[in-house]
């Protein structure tokens, strides 16, 4: 093996080209997720996983392996520095960006200081996209992050993994391959043997990140390894609690109350009979950044998924939710508390003003531009097959209107069913709501198609000569002209259907995803300090680097590219959170 595919990557010479050949990886681009190839492998994937999930859970198999607690933090001052980063496996610009200042040695940030690196990264889940793979890891995440910190003198950090859906889609297969077998990160070492862990932290802060599979449920044996972890709880000790999504914030809806349930069990079963407390909670999975903090209390809900994965709305956020929820399920839950917005990124009136952006959508989306014209290509012949009919000018009965058009029928009710189910892809969204919206946006699209058939009946009756030079102008024109116009037309017409759509809380995934937007990443750096106190340093970069230089002189733990023209600013999304340990009014 080379020393450039090794896994010492300090040993390795540092590329003078970025090429594949050079780095060891192949940078990708941001995932179009509106690309029709992109959708199909996955949607498929999600569909598989959610139907075989439970037969290949991985988690179940984990039960074999070591179960270690870990311990972190500098015994002589009682502090430790660590790092939160989520939904980072997408374009090499994004990931790259936040990966470049997670690795450095210290950042200076206005109004807070000199911040030093973490001595742990923790990875809060979708460490790639659009699906996990062994090779899709390396090109989209590990060698990226390894080319921004390829080696480190002296004591290295620890890097742990925990799990999200897109981790998920082959059953936890690539992530346990990458994560659990002690492999280093470029200059992060690797701990974990399992898809969860617990790590002690100074000043009795503890670390639990649990697994819960598509928010589905805590498995047998990885409740047995909390349970075992637990019994080092004392009384009065603070717990940050990570998982894969944020389960708070559509407590209040029927699906979301299930995976909310989950935590609920875990603190009743686990946390609170040993004494201690949830204090701070952390997730990914949304692409944006908000607080709920407890009112009246210290305890914080954070999500921060802005770790390269394109950005998402923060309008729709309730602007406070009641944990747990009355519809809890959980006997032994405790009372209900009421948790208020109190910071998110991007602030509510930028969010809503990158719903315009849609409208780039055919061009960000060549692919989905494409397929869109080709389909209602089809849809307008069989509207005109439907007008005209094979019969020529002769009267048709009712049986040849019938044959005439079915194809047309046939094609609108497919229509109808796939606008409708795309308007209710996510569960939190109201049956009746996804289904009206559905119906409407179909409806926009077939009377399109109608009117343009009918547009070249006429053109074709009145404007264009029937000879044979026209008529194969006539094909050529319908071949190539006519998928490349309703194509954009009707792509538009789904861009101005989504921006509609997403005032009533009706696709708002798609809406940003149809984007692919690469700026405004960020992540969560954490400092427990000698008197207890955890203080949370919500860290932004509003604009990431798109143009990289090798730096083949640079030293062995520098990164192995750096920015070209730019300098990469980090700055405060808001003040640092301050949470106080064993501070517990409400319980």
């Amino acid at each position: 093996m080379s020393a450039r595919g090794a896994d010492t990557p300090a040993q390795a010479e540092r590329p003078r080209e970025i090429t594949p050949a050079e780095l060891g990886f192949t940078p990708q681009p941001a995932v179009r997720w509106l690309a029709p190839g992109v959708l199909v492998a996955t949607g498929v994937k999600a569909l598989l996983a959610t139907i075989f999930g439970a037969y290949a859970d991985k988690r179940e198999l984990q039960g074999s392996l070591p179960a270690r607690v870990y311990r972190h933090g500098d015994d002589e001052t009682g502090e430790v520095w660590f790092d939160f980063v989520a939904d980072l496996g997408d374009g090499f610009n994004a990931t790259y960006t936040v990966a470049s200042l997670l690795a450095a040695d210290e950042l200076d940030v206005p109004s807070a200081g000199k911040l030093p690196r973490g001595e742990m990264l923790i990875m809060g889940g979708d460490q790639v996209y659009p699906a996990a793979s062994v090779t899709a890891y390396r090109n989209r995440t590990k060698g990226v992050y390894a080319a921004a910190l390829p080696h480190v003198d002296g004591k290295r950090p620890t890097l742990y993994a925990l799990p999200g859906n897109h981790d998920w889609y082959d059953g936890l297969t690539a992530f346990l391959r990458v994560f659990a077998q002690g492999r280093p990160f470029g200059g992060w070492d690797t701990a974990q043997t399992r898809s969860y862990f617990a790590i002690q932290l100074p000043q009795r802060w503890w670390l639990f990140a649990l697994d819960t599979q598509f928010d589905d449920h805590i498995d047998a044996p990885q409740l047995a390894y909390f349970t075992e972890a637990a019994k080092q709880l004392r009384e009065g000790d603070s717990v940050i609690l990570c998982t894969p999504s944020p389960s708070w914030v559509d407590a209040h809806t029927s699906r979301g109350a299930e995976a909310w349930d989950t935590i609920e069990y875990f603190d009743t079963t686990i946390v609170r009979p040993a004494g201690a407390t949830i204090r701070v909670m952390l997730s990914g999975d949304k692409h944006h950044y908000s607080r709920y903090a407890e009112r009246g209390g210290g305890r914080q809900k954070v999500t921060c998924g802005l770790g390269g994965g394109y950005l998402t709305t923060t309008d729709e956020l309730p602007e406070s939710v009641v944990l747990p929820p009355p519809t809890t399920r959980i006997r032994a839950a405790g009372p209900s508390t009421r948790y208020d917005l109190a910071a998110r990124y991007p602030e509510k009136r930028q969010s809503r003003r990158f719903a315009a952006g849609i409208l780039r959508l055919p061009f960000r989306n060549p692919g989905f531009w494409g397929v869109a014209g080709i389909i209602q290509s089809l849809i307008v012949l069989a509207v005109l097959y439907g007008l005209a009919g094979p019969f020529g000018d002769r009267p048709r009965g009712f049986f040849a209107l019938v044959a005439s058009w079915t194809p047309a029928v046939l094609l609108a009710v497919l229509v109808v069913v796939g606008w409708v189910a795309f308007a209710r892809l996510d569960l939190r969204t109201s049956r009746l709501r996804g289904t009206v919206f559905g119906v409407a946006h179909a409806a926009v699209h077939l009377g399109l198609s109608l009117a343009w058939g009918l547009l070249i009946t006429e053109l074709y009756r009145d404007v264009i000569p029937d000879d044979v030079l026209s008529n194969w102008v006539s094909f050529v024109v319908i071949l190539v002209g006519l998928p490349t116009v309703l194509g954009l037309v009707h792509s538009e017409v789904v861009a101005v259907y989504l921006m509609i759509a997403s005032r009533f809380g009706i696709n708002l995934n798609e809406l940003m995803a149809g984007q692919s937007i690469e700026d405004h990443k960020g992540f969560l750096r954490m400092h427990i300090a000698a008197d207890g106190t955890l203080r949370i340093y919500p860290i932004k970069v509003e604009k990431v680097c798109r143009r990289w230089v090798a730096d083949p002189d640079g030293a062995p733990g520098d990164p192995l590219l750096r920015p070209h023209g730019v300098q990469l600013r980090p700055q405060l999304i808001e003040d640092p959170v301050v949470v106080t340990p064993r501070d517990e009014p409400n319980r």
